[in-house]
């Protein structure tokens, strides 16, 4: 179901060895990839609805240096929709303050009422992009009633709260980056891990290369700015245990049989 790999740093640090171990991942998530990055100047966005090993346009971009400050990464394995652009992550929107947002998710949406609404909105078809567009609506609500854009701990608030509202029966691995400080939750066991360097971390669905990796907070969302800690939330203790029938009949009912 996805991989997801993220960094922050206070300095520009070369990635390339971990994204080519990432990316080998691929024959095992061959549904889309996508990656997003920036080191001070224009940030780099591109995402391609095949699979990532078998794809020249990210050979040409891993066979170049990659020196980021920030970063998400996704490769997909489709639950939900097909192998079009509209569905491979990360998804990327503005909020009315004008801040973007950098979004991949890792999971599944089994119970999501309040997600209903964003069917006619999406570009797409996956559960994940509903989840972006509530978030967004989220952060534009408080935006409005505020008179203006959101500082660290309101925007941390909001997240916080989304995160456990729609984590009970359902899979949400998240990171997320607004420009400034990148987030991450997760509540399925043994799904995301954390390297912490004196400089930077990276967070990967699986441990990558060599260094100390160490699993990463669990129900609960917490943030980095600059390769340091800036939050942990509150566990709101919903963990998600996979259950084969709840998946078979999400695939039944999106293969409309």
């Amino acid at each position: 179901m996805c991989e997801l790999f993220g960094l922050s740093a206070d300095r520009k640090v070369n990635i390339n060895k971990e994204l080519r171990d990432f990316y080998s991942h691929a024959p095992d998530n061959p549904n889309g990839w996508g990656i997003y990055y920036n080191d001070g100047g224009p940030d780099f966005f591109f995402k391609e609805n095949r699979r990532a090993d078998r794809s020249e346009n990210l050979k040409n971009i891993i066979s170049e240096k990659i020196n980021a400050r920030n970063a998400i990464s996704h490769i997909r394995y489709a639950t939900i929709g097909y192998d079009l652009m509209d569905n491979t992550h990360p998804f990327r929107g503005t909020d009315l303050s004008g801040r973007e947002w950098i979004f991949a998710h890792n999971g599944t949406i089994f119970e999501g009422d309040i997600l209903r609404e964003y069917y006619p909105r999406q570009k797409g078809e996956t559960d994940s992009e509903r989840v972006f567009l509530y978030m967004l609506d989220r952060m534009n609500t408080l935006i409005r009633e505020k008179g203006g854009p959101l500082d660290e701990e309101e925007r941390f608030a909001i997240l916080e709260d989304m995160v456990a509202l729609l984590s009970p029966k359902n899979k949400l691995n998240l990171l997320i980056y607004d420009g400034d400080i990148l987030y991450a939750h997760n509540n399925c066991k043994d799904s995301l891990y954390i390297r912490e360097q004196k400089d930077n971390v990276i967070i990967s669905t699986k441990p990558l290369c060599s260094g100390r990796w160490e699993p990463a907070p669990f129900t609960r969302l917490f943030s980095y700015m600059d390769g340091q800690r800036q939050r942990t939330g509150a566990s709101h203790g919903q963990e998600y245990v996979p259950d084969p029938e709840s998946i078979k009949a999400l695939y039944l009912m999106y293969s409309h049989l």
